[in-house]
């Protein structure tokens, strides 16, 4: 197979060039230079955002059989490297997000679930949900539906990891001491390892799918015990897990998700959209997902050649809960939740 690889030098897109070359596929990724790709790719050089930023791909002396587009900004974008390609690439990949879906989806939502609304593949940059819901539009208006994968991930995590989820979790309890542990611990939790993401974007592209795909792992791969008590054998076991009901939490004013990675408190619409889809469409489609275990192992052996200090996309606000806020907390009221 040829694989042109939009992006492909972090995170999901390095893991989608990897996993290719892997395969001993025929890799191309065209990217803006600013990171090395991964040896053994062709790199074309360009910024799709600049007037003329495409050349390189018109001018490429040869066709690819698939494209992957990690693209999370301005549709149009995506909307003119899929008119270009059109006519020299088979099958147009597009990694969204389940973010496209209306707010609330619904515990147990799937892939017909009410998409969010004002999207257009035309459009300049406005929040990520209809972004994503343009990236998609301009995908299947160049390719057709019959040559567009719309990949709706949800939670991604594992090494290369650049929005700073995983990371936090295994800096924070690497430093030892009591750690604010978001209960309850059995809480079902969904996510995809990056490099399991990635394989199935390749299967898929390979067996012709298209149309639109949830991708996370099936509800309850894990729970939050398990992913915490995880990053604690790994950094050394030295932290002390203090796990502490929602209730007090939230009444502490701190934020889910953004202050406590991956967390989201049960019974809220963020939890059910984040812990509750139904993936059952892309598990019949071969999506398999390695234990929690190994991703929090490979994420913190990454972690810990790059000297404990994991990447940041500039477009992504930090996450993490600031250690007073923490200390206080554990202080006023933890409890065995």
């Amino acid at each position: 197979m040829r694989l042109l690889v939009l992006g492909g030098t972090e995170f999901l897109g390095r893991a989608v060039v990897e996993a290719a070359l892997a395969r001993g596929w025929d890799v191309t990724v065209f990217h803006r230079g600013m990171h090395p790709a991964p040896p053994g790719a062709r790199a074309l050089t360009g910024d799709r955002t600049a007037p003329d930023g495409l050349a390189a791909l018109a001018g490429a002396p040869h066709a690819w059989d698939v494209v992957v587009d990690t693209w999370s900004a301005a549709p149009r974008a995506v909307r003119d490297a899929a008119r270009l390609l059109a006519g020299t690439v088979g099958r147009y990949v597009y990694v969204s997000s389940r973010s496209v879906y209306a707010w609330p989806p619904a515990a147990g939502s799937d892939e017909s679930a009410p998409l969010v609304e004002g999207a257009s593949a035309d459009a300049g940059q406005t929040d990520y949900a209809r972004d994503k819901r343009g990236g998609e539009l301009a995908a299947v208006e160049a390719f057709g539906a019959a040559r567009s994968l719309l990949v709706r991930a949800g939670l991604i995590l594992g090494p290369y990891e650049n929005v700073g989820r995983l990371p936090w979790w295994l800096t924070r309890i690497a430093r030892g001491g009591p750690v604010l542990a978001p209960g309850p611990r059995d809480l079902p939790l969904q996510y995809i390892d990056v490099r399991d993401l990635a394989e199935w974007v390749l299967g898929a592209a390979e067996a012709g799918l298209s149309g639109p795909y949830d991708l996370v792992s099936p509800r309850g791969h894990t729970t939050t015990k398990a992913l915490l008590d995880a990053c604690a054998r790994v950094t050394g076991g030295t932290a002390e897990l203090r796990w502490t009901a929602a209730e007090v939490i939230l009444g502490a004013g701190i934020e889910p998700w953004t202050q406590l990675p991956v967390w989201a408190p049960p019974g809220s619409e963020l939890y059910d959209a984040l812990h509750c889809g139904d993936v059952s469409r892309a598990v019949r489609e071969g999506l398999r997902c390695r234990p929690v275990e190994e991703t929090v192992a490979d994420t913190w052996a990454w972690l810990t050649e790059l000297g404990g200090t994991a990447p940041q996309r500039p477009d992504r606000p930090p996450t993490g809960l600031d250690p007073a806020v923490e200390a206080k907390v554990l202080g006023a009221d933890a409890t065995d939740a």
